[in-house]
């Protein structure tokens, strides 16, 4: 990568669309500018409405646009849900330097050679992650370029997707007249971002809450082993407090923000909020130990469901302990109440940059994380510093871009 490069990541969520633009410094990277917008037309995590998506991303990318005076053109796109699988597969080449230096080349056709699995017409490749190369045998390499040998492998995961929701979601972006630049497993951004190195190798599970969903990431042995998405969020949080206080969801959506506690013991007495009654013009008064008592049996709900799917997927006595991240994990009490319920060591990771220290942004600046480390190639046509917006708006993609995320990966070493 050049000495000072930028990265935008689009975090497309169910209450939220972020767009993070990322400036690389010599291998450094700075948070340079966010933006937000409300999510319209994404229902548990899943689009629901093309038109308003579109608008939501476009939103979201003016608000970042505007902090910095930067053009978009560029960015990688967040991928999650339930339709997400991994597989293991194994690729075998043989060295083609003559004097049996393993090079790009080599490393370029044995990841290819990986992604040579069967899959179903409706499911294709969005990602592979090598867990390792072997050279001659040798095993445990995690970059061979330089080495002597005759034989290059690779074991490595290869992440697939539905094409419905893959396409639907390049679509929008597409329509809201950016260029993809690469499609990036959520989880993985997440991983790179919120786990340490020793977490990914003891058996961590990361546990992003969401508005719409709730996205599990297990990590083994270095590398993400498995992962699942459960339809419960933050949202369920707010509809039961617009049940339980008989107000509209808007207003529950702010009290849940602004007084919102996990854990009853952890609520105080003495902190007031009035709230407009749904169907009258009268105002009632509530205390943070009412909202609490409301809240505490969801979250409960949805640490017990978290435990139930790490041991639906063969990991219950292998886990060392859980990574929180997400928006609905900022509320107070999360932490002590995600503890007693998981029965294990739990944290909450946030990032440590100026102006996204919220588990919220957890994955897109773990996405910027992510294609600084690992997609080395940047397309010619990034984003340029410039002092204010052009006129015209950015080409729309051209064709071939179904194939060209399809093979992005392969530069992922």
């Amino acid at each position: 990568m050049s000495s000072s490069d930028i990265i935008v990541s689009l975090d497309i969520g169910t209450s939220k669309v972020r767009a993070i633009i990322g400036e690389i410094t010599n291998g450094a990277i700075n948070i340079i500018g966010v933006g937000s917008a409300d999510s319209e037309g994404i229902r548990k995590g899943a689009i629901v409405d093309i038109d308003q998506t579109v608008q939501s991303i476009r939103n979201a990318v003016d608000h970042a646009e505007r902090m910095v005076g930067i053009q978009i053109t560029d960015v990688y796109v967040g991928i999650q849900g339930n339709h997400i699988g991994l597989a293991t597969n194994h690729g075998v080449v043989a060295v083609s330097n003559e004097d049996r230096e393993i090079g790009e080349d080599d490393i370029e056709r044995v990841l290819q050679a990986a992604k040579v699995v069967a899959l179903p017409p409706e499911r294709e490749i969005i990602g592979l992650v090598p867990k390792q190369f072997l050279v001659d045998g040798l095993d445990g390499i995690s970059d061979p370029r330089g080495m002597i040998g005759v034989r290059l492998e690779v074991e490595a995961t290869v992440i697939t997707g539905a094409k419905t929701a893959i396409h639907n979601l390049m679509r929008c972006v597409e329509k809201a007249e950016l260029h993809i630049s690469g499609v990036i497993l959520m989880s993985l951004a997440s991983g790179q971002m919120a786990l340490t190195k020793d977490e990914k190798m003891m058996g961590t599970v990361l546990v992003d809450v969401g508005a719409g969903s709730c996205t599990l990431a297990i990590f083994e042995q270095g590398s993400l082993v498995a992962t699942s998405t459960l339809p419960i969020g933050g949202e369920y949080v707010t509809n039961d407090i617009s049940y339980g206080l008989r107000t509209q969801t808007e207003q529950a959506e702010k009290i849940k923000l602004k007084y919102g506690c996990a854990l009853i013991d952890s609520a105080a007495d003495d902190q007031h909020f009035k709230v407009m009654r749904m169907g009258s013009n009268v105002e009632k008064e509530f205390t943070q130990v009412d909202l609490a008592n409301i809240i505490e049996p969801r979250m409960q709900e949805i640490f017990h469901l978290v435990r139930q799917e790490v041991r639906r997927l063969g990991f219950g006595d292998k886990v060392g302990g859980y990574v929180l991240t997400g928006g609905t994990v900022s509320m107070a009490g999360v932490l002590p109440l995600a503890q007693s319920e998981l029965e294990s060591s739990v944290r909450i990771a946030v990032p440590d940059y100026i102006g996204v220290r919220d588990p919220a942004f957890t994955s897109g600046v773990g996405m910027i994380q992510y294609v600084s480390k690992y997609m080395r190639n940047r397309p010619a046509n990034a984003p340029k510093k410039s002092g204010h917006r052009k006129a015209a708006p950015a080409e729309p993609s051209k064709p071939g871009l179904f194939e060209r995320i399809k093979n992005m990966f392969s530069e992922f070493i």
